[in-house]
């Protein structure tokens, strides 16, 4: 009988901008509960999930990625990638990843996807496996508005259509038996976050529309949503069901609180934090 896990692995952290990641909320609102740097940057980590399925190895977003970034590093307070050190160490090479799951194409979440080989040469870093993506998210990322074309960098996504690695889906679609996708649009269009059945319970890989555990709280949403009432609605709904259904949520820039479950208290709603 084949297994199911999951775990949660890192490919290093992002320093992004405190304000940025909470939007319209003033500093005032949330200051307290955050530690930055004296550039006023957030420590975020950049959380992927390896999913083990039907004999499938599956990842969920590849992080940044070991490529130069034309200064970016620097900017974002980028240490060495993990990724592929955290695979290797649980016994994986990246010729026995199966399936990549895009929640959205910024940088940080695609950047994995592709590296450079001995001869300097750009290809996909998961040699054998298919690449879903949103047609809208991908479309999207081809032709970014001024506001966001610092978040997208063709070198990381466009060698797996080259190489015949991407497979572009539209809406919500079942990936293997009891592994889905959910588009929520909001963050990006075309954003999806990625659901599973594991033992009896509901997974849920919330991307960036609940980046952190700080952002459980409806009006904290990051200035770069380019549709942040869309992700206030997605998330009311999504929140109030994970709470009702017991969901199991995985943030994918979480540090201190990466995964938990939303519990009642005193008529309040918090995450009762676990490990991964």
């Amino acid at each position: 009988m084949m297994t199911t896990s999951i775990k949660l692995i890192s490919d290093g952290t992002i320093k992004r901008d405190g304000g940025c990641m909470f939007g319209h909320l003033p500093k005032t609102k949330w200051e307290d509960r955050i530690v930055t740097d004296r550039k006023n940057r957030m420590t975020l980590n950049l959380n992927c999930l390896l999913i083990q399925l039907a004999g499938k190895n599956i990842l969920v977003d590849t992080g940044v990625g070991s490529k130069e970034m034309d200064g970016l590093r620097e900017e974002y307070g980028l240490g060495p990638s993990r990724l592929i050190k955290s695979l290797k160490s649980m016994g994986i090479s990246t010729n026995q990843i199966d399936i990549v799951i895009l929640t959205h194409l910024p940088f940080d979440h695609s950047g994995g996807c592709t590296k450079l080989d001995r001869t300097g040469t750009l290809v996909p870093t998961f040699p054998k496996a298919t690449h879903f993506v949103q047609r809208q998210c991908w479309d999207e990322a081809l032709k970014p508005s001024e506001r966001f074309q610092n978040l997208y960098f063709e070198h990381d996504f466009l060698p797996i259509e080259e190489w015949s690695q991407l497979e572009l889906i539209d809406g919500d679609y079942e990936i293997l038996p009891g592994l889905s996708v959910m588009v929520t649009n909001g963050p990006t269009r075309g954003h999806q976050i990625v659901t599973m059945n594991h033992g009896g319970e509901r997974v849920a890989f919330m991307g960036d529309l609940v980046p952190t555990a700080h952002h459980l709280d409806l009006a904290s949403i990051p200035a770069f949503d380019q549709f942040p009432e869309e992700s206030l609605q997605m998330k009311r709904e999504l929140l109030d069901r994970a709470e009702k259904e017991g969901w199991l949520l995985i943030f994918s820039h979480g540090t201190d609180r990466k995964a938990g479950y939303l519990e009642t208290y005193n008529g309040k709603i918090r995450l009762r934090n676990i490990e991964m």
